[in-house]
Formats: structure tokens, C-alpha cells, sequence
């Protein structure tokens, strides 16, 4: 940290938990106790991904810490839900209407009918499951799954892999062959990108797999443009054609794998022909894609969350890992798969920040929140406490989770630093601190870093943090046991039990790694987590699943309307973090040959729509999509369109076949002229 005496501003150390891989370690400039610049921290301490550089969203956060939309006290609700009419109030007060209705609704109809409704990618282990988890976990609240994302993928992973991190991200410029599937580094996970910039200098092949001709599509070797949902076809077909044409590793899977005859078994069904019938894509362009990975080593695949994305999304990012195995592409650095890197890097180095038993019995399934929001006469759901979350702009089936939030009967908190479209259904609104404002302990799920932060400046106005609010709610309602201590550091000690001596390195360097130089090479250095340590090609998970192990469920044009809708990352935000920051309309874009046959043009005010509901906006026309796909940013907010709804008024809220995950991308409408 640094001082400098002219302007007296200081520099501090701080950790990014927004909901990216990279978790970058920021030098956040404070002059007069307001953020004056935001900057890469340059000091040694970074993680070998972030080079120096953070991405512009963060780069002008200051704009969110210190907007005009920041709210500054607790606010009761005067006026009708979602008329956004509030008063401002103390946090006594606040607080005090909290217990008191939490309570109530405990004694009417017992603490499950209080559901907490918070979603981890942007929180730190301080933020969510820390004191927060001591509360409901206490109070007797409904348990939660939180499954909007990662939660197919992880299943996934791990079904497959147990917890076996996957390759270091900054390892793949030592590919010869770079696979991009389902992921836009340009958008998301920015830093990724000059490490495939340094893997193609040094003469790597590249290969994207996305509906969209995304910035590194357009300069790829081969750019498969499959049906969005398709991926599981698209990767049981490649992976047939490496059995059939011997390019499949038959060594490593004799001593590495289990399951192989049966998998092998149901990828025979998928012929290139086929699966050029089901995924769009040339079948010649499948057959390359194969001959390419069974030929070129070391091989890369980074599998993003997109793919996840659809009711076979689960074994479609299953399959997509089970490639490295099946073509032996592991044992050597830039080889394997890159996806979640860090949970499985600190399995037993970390522990829960909160031990307290959790509550028994079924879990809300928050990819469906709608239905236990909307329940009819017999809702079990009386009281909600919106957390680190905007459920009403990106979960599923948002028009159903209005007609909740709309109950007179439903008691709704949301802590929050900005009036979200959520907050304005609130009954009471608790303005919440960012984390440049409280202490974050940060771990990074794509590289191997653990980051230990303390606040950089005051809470802004009354804002308040997660700890502080539920460490109250605790006290308030009699949950407090004899000489409990509800400090930070506690949750910190109990996150770090396994390896207390990393507390003194965070407290001295504010970021550790698992090990000194920590870069895993799969099959060296690292071994699956499974029960025998082998790669499982037949998971008894999958038994369960719709139709069994590798059966993919078919979209038909039926299901909602002729075009599929997806809604990627943008540059703007973080999931719909900083939509306040978005001016003027977002538009929805077609493919020029959709909207010709619709008779659509440029800038016409459109009207996208199907069963559950429609979004209006102005149309724009977009040469990079996949003719048949429609495209809407994830993320925006009730302003971006033309009649306050988003594209998840569009999306269903069935769920994925392996971790109950949600289904952005089987949204299908169709989309016709409103002028």
C-alpha cells in the first residue's frame, strides 16, 4: 500500500468475487474516501492468469460504489408491489419489521416458510454461507439448491472426474490444439484470451464450437455453428469416430478408465450423419473436428457454461470432458480440459465458513423458484429473504415469479446496493455494502488463488454487509448462543481449518496458492477423485436421468415457437450486476435471412413471444448468429426493453438432466412485427 502525501490518497490491495474464473487482485486508488481509480494491482501477489490486466467492467466500478442509484437507507414499502414507492427508515426499524414478520411467519406456518433466495457467483466464502447460513440454518428455513449455474456442469465433472481440477488455464499456450467450446473469453473470463493469443503464435490450432461466430469463431481454424442443446450429439459423435478410426487412446482407458464398452456402446449410435441431422453442422466439419483433436497433441478443451444451458446440458458437458480420456489427452502440460479449476484444487485445504448442521428434509430447487413463489392457495412460501441475487431479471420463468412476488401474503426482503426490478417488489429494502466496502475471503474457480481482502473504504451511506445484517438477525431473534463470537475472523478460522498456517500467508500477502507454482498436470501431478481414482464413462448419476446415461432429449420447433432464443454474457455486466449502469434500450437480434422471411427489418420495433409470456424491443440484424437463432443479453434489467420483460420471460423452467440445473437455452418464440 502506498500513500501519497499531495493528494493523500492511498492505495489498497483488494479481490474481485464477481462471477468470473479469474478473480483478479485489484489496486484500488481512494482519495477523500472515494474510489479514484481502479487498476490491476502490480505489487507480485497476482495469480499467474490476470497478467496485469482487469477487465473494463471493474475498471469503472467506482460508477456503481458511487452512482446516484446507490442506495444510501433501509426503505419500507408505502405503495403497491412494484410500484417502487418506499420511505426511508432506520435500521432499527427495518430490522425490527424483519424479526418480528420472520417470527410471525415461523408461528403461522412454520420457519420453512421462510426461503432464502441468494446465488453464489459473485460472494466470496464470506458473503454466502458464512453468517448468513448460521441464520437460516438455525431459524429453520427452507434449504435451497442453487442451480442456476455450474450446477449441471459440476455434476458433470465430478460424476466423471470426482473432484479432479481441471487444467491451469494459463497452460493451454502449450496447446497444439486449442478447442473453444461454449465460452466467449473476449466477454467473459477476459484473460484467457492472450493465452490462446500466445498458443496460436506459437502455431496452435483453434477450434470453436458456439451457435454465435464469436471473436475468436471468425478467426478459427474450424468454427462448428451447432443448434444451441445439441453439444451432446455433437461430442458422442466425435467421440465414435476416434473409437472407429483407432485414434482412441485404448492403453490409458484400459488403465485410467471404467464404463468404456458402454460408452463406447452409445456413442455407436451417433454417426456424423446423424449428428449432422440433430446438431446443424456439416458432417464433413464433425469429421475434421475429429480428425484434428485424434491427430494433434497436446490437445486442449475449454468447456464453458453455455453449454449446460438445455435439458441434455448435464451429459452434454460430460461427453464434452470424456474426450480427453478417450483420445489419451492427458498427461502432459497444455493437455486436458479447462473448466472449474479451483474447487478441486482446494479440496481439503478449505472447509465450510459455517459448521452449523443444515436443515433436514427436501430443497427448493431454485431454478424454480416461480412455482414455490407462485404455490396458489396452498403456498408454503411466506416470507423471502433476496440476497446477492435479482431473481426477478435471471431466473427462469420470470413472469411466474412476478405473480409470486406480487402476493399480498408473501413478506419479501431483498439487500441489495441499487433498487433492483427485484427490490421493487421488496416490503422492506436494506441497502447493502460492495466489496470494495466489507472483508472478502475469495476463492477463484478458474485459477488456483485464494485472496484474503479488508475494506478499502467506509460503507457508502448506511449500507451494511451480508455479515452484519444476519449476525443481527441472529441476536434479534434469540438464535445467539452463551458467548458465541459472531466476528468475521471466525468464519474466516472455520473456512481454513484444514490448513490454519494459510491464515498467516493471507495476513501477511493477501493471496496464497494451494502449492508454491501450483499448475496440476492431470495423470502427473493429480488423479481422479473417484472411489477407485479412474475416469467413470458410465456414472450411476446418469442412471437417473431422463431416458439413462447419454440419451439426448430432443427440442422440437414445437416447443414454443420455430426459433431458438439464446441469452449470452456481454461485456457490460455481470450476470444482471450493473444493469443500472446499461442506458437505452437493448435490442434483439436475428439472423438477416430470419428476419426477411419474417419481413422484418433493421430498427423495426419487434414482438418476441411464446407460451409463457413476450419481450418487446427494437430489432437488430446480426450476420454471426446461426440462421434460426435469436439472441437477447442475459443480465438486462425491466428498462432495456420496450415493456419491462426479459428474455427469461421466455425461458422454461423444466430442469437439466443431471444437476437439476436451469434451461436458459431451450427458450424457442417466434418473433413478429409490433410496427
Amino acid at each position: 500500500m502506498g500513500t501519497t502525501e499531495a493528494t493523500m490518497s492511498h492505495v489498497h490491495r483488494v479481490a474481485c468475487p464477481l462471477d468470473c474464473p479469474d478473480s483478479c487482485t485489484l489496486a484500488v486508488e481512494v482519495e477523500r474516501g472515494r474510489i479514484r481509480r481502479i487498476d490491476s494491482a502490480t505489487d507480485g501477489a497476482l495469480h499467474p492468469l490476470q497478467g496485469g490486466v482487469i477487465c473494463g467492467k471493474v475498471r469503472r466500478m467506482a460508477e456503481h460504489v458511487h452512482g446516484d442509484e446507490r442506495l444510501q437507507t433501509p426503505l419500507l414499502r408505502r405503495g403497491q408491489k412494484g410500484a417502487g414507492e418506499f420511505e426511508s427508515c432506520t435500521w432499527d426499524a427495518a430490522l425490527e419489521r424483519i424479526a418480528e414478520r420472520y417470527a410471525d411467519v415461523a408461528h403461522r406456518h412454520g420457519p420453512r416458510a421462510l426461503l432464502p433466495v441468494s446465488y453464489g457467483g459473485s460472494n466470496g466464502l464470506l458473503t454466502q454461507d458464512a453468517a448468513d447460513a448460521l441464520f437460516f440454518r438455525r431459524f429453520g428455513a427452507s434449504p435451497v439448491d442453487r442451480t442456476l449455474c455450474a450446477a449441471p456442469s459440476s455434476s458433470a465433472q465430478g460424476a466423471l472426474y470426482g473432484k479432479m481440477p481441471g487444467m491451469s488455464l494459463v497452460d493451454m499456450e502449450h496447446s497444439q490444439l486449442v478447442v473453444l467450446w461454449g465460452v466467449n473469453p473476449h466477454v467473459s473470463g477476459i484473460h484467457l484470451v492472450p493465452v490462446v493469443e500466445r498458443a496460436l503464435e506459437r502455431g496452435a490450432t483453434l477450434v470453436v464450437v458456439d451457435p454465435r461466430a464469436t471473436s475468436f469463431a471468425r478467426r478459427a481454424h474450424l468454427h462448428l455453428q451447432l443448434e444451441p442443446g445439441s453439444d451432446l450429439p455433437l461430442a458422442l459423435a466425435i467421440a465414435n469416430l476416434l473409437f472407429q478410426t483407432g485414434r482412441a487412446d485404448s492403453a490409458f482407458l484400459e488403465r485410467h478408465a471404467r464404463g468404456v464398452d458402454r460408452f463406447r456402446a452409445a456413442c455407436a449410435a451417433w454417426s456424423p450423419e446423424r449428428a449432422a441431422k440433430a446438431t446443424g453442422v456439416p458432417r464433413e466439419q464433425i469429421e475434421q473436428f475429429a480428425e484434428l483433436y485424434g491427430t494433434l497433441s497436446p490437445a486442449a478443451i475449454r468447456c464453458g457454461w453455455g453449454v449446460e444451458r438445455s435439458r441434455s446440458g448435464g451429459m452434454g458437458t460430460a461427453a464434452i470432458l470424456a474426450l480427453p480420456a478417450i483420445a489419451g489427452h492427458f498427461g502432459r502440460r497444455g493437455a486436458g480440459f479447462a473448466m472449474s479449476a479451483g474447487s478441486g484444487a482446494w479440496r481439503g485445504q478449505l472447509a465450510d465458513a459455517c459448521d452449523e448442521p443444515g436443515v433436514e428434509g427436501p430443497a427448493v430447487n431454485l431454478s424454480r423458484l416461480g412455482e414455490a413463489l407462485d404455490g396458489g392457495p396452498g403456498a408454503a412460501v411466506f416470507a423471502v429473504h433476496v440476497y446477492n441475487a435479482n431473481p426477478l431479471a435471471t431466473f427462469p420463468n420470470q413472469e411466474r415469479i412476478r405473480r409470486g412476488l406480487l402476493r399480498e401474503d408473501l413478506f419479501t426482503v431483498v439487500h441489495d446496493a441499487v433498487l433492483t426490478d427485484t427490490a421493487l417488489y421488496a416490503d422492506v429494502v436494506l441497502p447493502a455494502t460492495t466489496f470494495f466496502e466489507h472483508a472478502e475471503l475469495q476463492r477463484s474457480y478458474g485459477a488456483f488463488a485464494l485472496q484474503l481482502s479488508t475494506p478499502a473504504i467506509a460503507p457508502v451511506g448506511e449500507s451494511r454487509s451480508n455479515h452484519q445484517v444476519f449476525v443481527e438477525l441472529v441476536q434479534r431473534l434469540g438464535l445467539l448462543r452463551p458467548g458465541e463470537r459472531t466476528d468475521e475472523a471466525r468464519f474466516v478460522e472455520a473456512a481454513l481449518a484444514p490448513r490454519p498456517e494459510r491464515l498467516d500467508l493471507l495476513r501477511n500477502d493477501g493471496l496464497v496458492a494451494p502449492d508454491a507454482g501450483f499448475r496440476p498436470v492431470a495423470f502427473v501431478d493429480i488423479f481422479p477423485g473417484t472411489a477407485d481414482g479412474r475416469v467413470n464413462l458410465w456414472p450411476a448419476e446418469f442412471e437417473t436421468a431422463p431416458g439413462g446415461p447419454w440419451h439426448w432429449q430432443e427440442r422440437t420447433p414445437g416447443g414454443g415457437g420455430p426459433l431458438a432464443l439464446i441469452s449470452p454474457a456481454t461485456s457490460r455486466t455481470t450476470s444482471s450486476t450493473f444493469g443500472q449502469r446499461v442506458r437505452g434500450p437493448v435490442p434483439l437480434a436475428l439472423h438477416p435471412s430470419d428476419a426477411t422471411q419474417r419481413g422484418l427489418v433493421e430498427g423495426q420495433l419487434v414482438r418476441a413471444f411464446n407460451d409463457l409470456g413476450e419481450v418487446h424491443a427494437r430489432l437488430t440484424l446480426d450476420s454471426n448468429l446461426r440462421p434460426g437463432v435469436a439472441c437477447l443479453p442475459k443480465g438486462l434489467w425491466a428498462r432495456h426493453t420496450h415493456n419491462g420483460r426479459t428474455a427469461n420471460a421466455l425461458v422454461p423452467d423444466h430442469l437439466s438432466d443431471v444437476g437439476g440445473g436451469a434451461c436458459y437455452n431451450d427458450a424457442r418464440c417466434d418473433v413478429v412485427a409490433l410496427e
